[in-house]
């Protein structure tokens, strides 16, 4: 390095203007962003604010779709304000912006013919939630992923599974849904007793307990029916009760038919086993 370059070097280092300018622009940078997390707390706050209101109006819609719609106006609030925090950001760098954003479309262009699967996950994950085949907190089955809705994205989908299994699903490769959570459901217990003349005492306990048992049990949405005899051999006779339930409570209601069930019957000197339940 000559004595000229390095003189150069060393008035530009020492430059009190320099100096000035790069500290005005992280104080520049620093306020961006901390104006852009502010706005998107506020953005978020006023969001929640305004489903707030609206579930004591008449024009509310489902709690289900309000959690959806939630999460992805506020997903949407953060992408947008952190691409313009970033557009902001490379302004004060010094940056050419608008030759980006031209450079960009034109590189755009050329991607897009290999983003086909983005713009399919994109397009499927509106019709999804607009459409409210599914929404955050239901139970729901995509393909060969069981679980409940943690997230629906406009790109991926998140499901969490019994076992606590996060899976991450691109929207545009659901071609299968199954939702547990909008009907009700049924609770499906099988009763076996022995052979020995005593199943229209049994039948008839059971009628007479069931009475006003959903009174209860909230999960329940009317009382249990006895749907009769199942099965029958030489040594036993199998029971088939059902109990329509709110839905995915059946399995809570079906431990709860056991126990009822096995107080009525013992109580009239009835012994009783389980086949499975559903």
């Amino acid at each position: 390095m000559d004595n000229s370059t390095y003189n150069k070097l060393t008035e530009e280092i020492t430059d009190e203007k320099v100096w000035l300018m790069l500290g005005e622009g992280i104080i520049k940078i620093f306020l961006v962003l901390l104006l852009s997390r502010i706005i998107i707390r506020i953005g978020k706050t006023v969001l929640n604010k305004f489903f707030l209101v609206r579930t004591k109006t008449p024009l509310r819609v489902s709690e289900r779709r309000e959690a959806t719609l939630i999460k992805l106006l506020e997903n949407i609030i953060t992408y947008v304000v952190n691409f313009i925090s970033l557009i902001m950001i490379l302004e004060i760098c010094g940056l050419d912006v608008k030759a980006l954003l031209a450079g960009a479309g034109i590189i755009g262009l050329a991607v897009g013919f290999g983003a086909q699967s983005l713009v399919k996950d994109i397009i499927t994950g509106f019709f999804v939630i607009f459409e409210d085949h599914f929404s955050v907190g239901d139970y729901i089955k995509i393909n060969t992923f069981e679980g409940e809705v943690l997230e629906i994205g406009l790109r991926t989908t998140k499901i969490k599974s019994s076992q606590g299994e996060l899976h991450l699903i691109p929207n545009g490769s659901i071609t299968q849904v199954t939702n547990y959570s909008i009907l009700n459901s049924k609770a499906v217990v099988d009763v076996t007793i022995p052979h020995d003349g005593s199943i229209e005492l049994a039948e008839k306990t059971l009628i007479q307990h069931f009475a006003n048992l959903a009174k209860k049990y909230d999960d329940l949405v009317r009382d249990p029916e006895l749907l009769g005899i199942e099965t029958i051999t030489p040594e036993e006779v199998v029971l088939r009760v059902t109990a329509e339930t709110k839905p995915m409570r059946h399995f809570e209601i079906s431990r709860m038919l056991r126990k009822e069930i096995s107080t009525a019957l013992e109580s009239s000197g009835i012994q009783s086993t389980y086949k499975g339940s559903e």
